[in-house]
């Protein structure tokens, strides 16, 4: 009698807690998932900015189902005017729906701001793995390569590349990405070099396992923290970047709309048709402080820094 209920008392309240602690080890992968969004989500402000750059992308993806007229469609008999019911904000000196080549432009300068952050990744991500985790002579000499690229203005290369070469939206942005590239190099190597320290890095050196193993699946994923943040602010910038070649005549080549030649396009007629300038502009502003917005939001979801609440 006194066994079986000794048994008994023992062995209840170990069975719930057996399945308790099986059920949280199960659903390890799926709590941190869920963490991240929880957070994300909770900052509406980075919820908002994330929403309002799918919104865009999607709708230069489907420009032409959603543009009311081709971009370079000419009205001159409506050339100059302003918001009416067949042109909602207006035309430009040639008479195009201001409207429609805001849409169609969101592609050019959407994609400029991709590939100039892409180049950079290529080129700052890797060597930052490599500088980081083997240090010595390798982190110098990558070091120094990054920091005499850091001294050129990432505008002053861009315009001395199509100087050299020509006017293009390809070689604007790649010389854009060639001098973003050690900003993301930096990020990179310091959290390589906090991870390379860690004690799984120096098990996994232990037993053999390859450098290059280890740099893509055990420094890489642990590093993804600051890397999206900073690559959400270089978006920002390479946009920014790309409106200013673009203003100037050196990016995107006319007939092609994008933001930027927008811009300069509508200055000479600033005064008598100001939405010229200013629809690009707020385009150019909206997408910018939402990659910036974005950007705060990742950091504070991905961070690993202990909440209350959590």
């Amino acid at each position: 009698m006194n066994s079986s209920h000794t048994g008994s008392t023992q062995s209840g309240p170990a069975a719930p807690k057996t399945a308790a602690t099986t059920s949280g080890r199960g659903s390890g992968r799926e709590t941190s998932l869920h963490r991240f969004t929880r957070r994300f989500c909770a900052n509406r402000i980075a919820l908002a900015a994330l929403i309002v750059l799918v919104l865009m992308v999607l709708g230069a993806i489907a420009a032409p189902l959603l543009a009311p007229y081709s971009p370079d469609a000419i009205d001159v008999v409506n050339r100059l005017s302003g918001p009416s019911m067949s042109h909602w904000l207006g035309t430009d000196s040639l008479g195009r729906d201001t409207l429609s080549r805001i849409i169609y432009a969101g592609r050019a300068s959407l994609f400029a701001a991709t590939f100039a952050v892409t180049v950079a990744v290529i080129l700052g991500v890797p060597s930052g793995l490599v500088a980081g985790y083997f240090g010595g002579w390798v982190d110098w000499l990558l070091g120094r390569t990054a920091d005499v690229l850091m001294t050129f203005p990432a505008l002053i290369l861009a315009v001395a590349i199509i100087a050299s070469t020509g006017p293009g939206l390809i070689k604007a942005m790649s010389a854009i990405g060639l001098v973003y590239a050690p900003r993301l190099f930096r990020v990179v190597r310091s959290a390589a070099l906090s991870v390379r320290a860690e004690t799984y890095i120096e098990a996994s050196v232990s037993i053999g396992t390859p450098a290059v193993n280890i740099i893509f699946r055990r420094v890489l994923p642990n590093i993804l923290s600051p890397l999206l943040v900073q690559i959400s602010l270089l978006l920002a910038s390479a946009l920014l970047a790309e409106a200013a070649l673009s203003l100037l005549g050196l990016g995107v080549i006319p007939p092609t709309p994008s933001w930027g030649n927008m811009l300069g396009r509508g200055f000479p007629e600033i005064r008598s048709t100001p939405g010229l300038v200013f629809w690009p502009g707020l385009a150019i502003a909206i997408a910018t402080l939402s990659f910036n917005l974005l950007g705060d939001g990742l950091r504070d979801a991905l961070g690993r820094e202990v909440r209350k609440g959590d």
